[in-house]
């Protein structure tokens, strides 16, 4: 998909979707947090190994992704305006990256299991980037992975419709080639910040 015919598409899920509500819930605690003067994350405790399959049917872990930087996020298809914008602002800040980009791999961590199958989500993720990925698993692989990124994530339901809402927290998280949480971006963070902050890393 071009990349014009992407950001409209984005943007058309995003103005649709604004006149829906979703609470954003932040729950990562600051002790488990240590900035460097810069900012960034210097450590943290978060993050670690998992078994999912991708939006081709393929079984993945965490050790798949070695070598790369990861850009994280956990969300949902169903969302009606959090996700699409976050996933957008990824897009965005991969094609700011340009011939860096190669060195990264976004991911999409569904929080929505039931309804987030390989098939809906192969159908998702291309709206967004062609390099982005889609992870599901069973309820208990997803509330495992989420639990070590400290995801807080709760089904929402209102008895006038007939499907329902997510709450969950928003971040983005940037995985180094090992496989380590070097940064976050909380929701709203800017493409070219986003961007930005990866080169830094890449550059050491």
């Amino acid at each position: 998909m071009k990349k014009s015919t992407r950001i409209g598409v984005v943007f058309a899920i995003v103005v649709i979707a604004a006149f829906a509500a979703l609470a954003e819930w932040l729950v990562i605690r600051n002790d488990t947090i240590t900035k460097a003067p810069n900012g960034l994350i210097a450590s943290v405790e978060i993050g670690g190994p998992f078994t999912l399959v991708d939006h081709k049917g393929r079984t993945v872990t965490e050790k798949d992704y070695f070598g790369s930087f990861v850009l994280v996020f956990f969300g949902y298809t169903f969302c009606p305006d959090v996700c699409p914008t976050a996933l957008g602002d990824i897009a965005q800040a991969i094609d700011e990256l340009d011939t860096d980009a190669v060195g990264v791999i976004p991911l999409m961590i569904t929080i929505d299991p039931d309804r987030d199958t390989p098939a809906v989500l192969a159908e998702y993720v291309p709206l967004f980037h062609d390099r982005l990925i889609g992870l599901t698993g069973t309820r208990k692989q997803i509330k495992d992975i989420a639990d070590l990124y400290r995801i807080f994530f709760s089904r929402a339901e209102n008895t006038q419709f007939t499907y329902y809402l997510m709450d969950h927290t928003s971040f983005v998280y940037l995985l180094n080639p090992e496989g380590k949480v070097v940064s976050l971006f909380r929701y709203g963070t800017s493409p070219e910040e986003i961007a930005s902050n990866i080169r830094r890393h890449m550059r050491g």
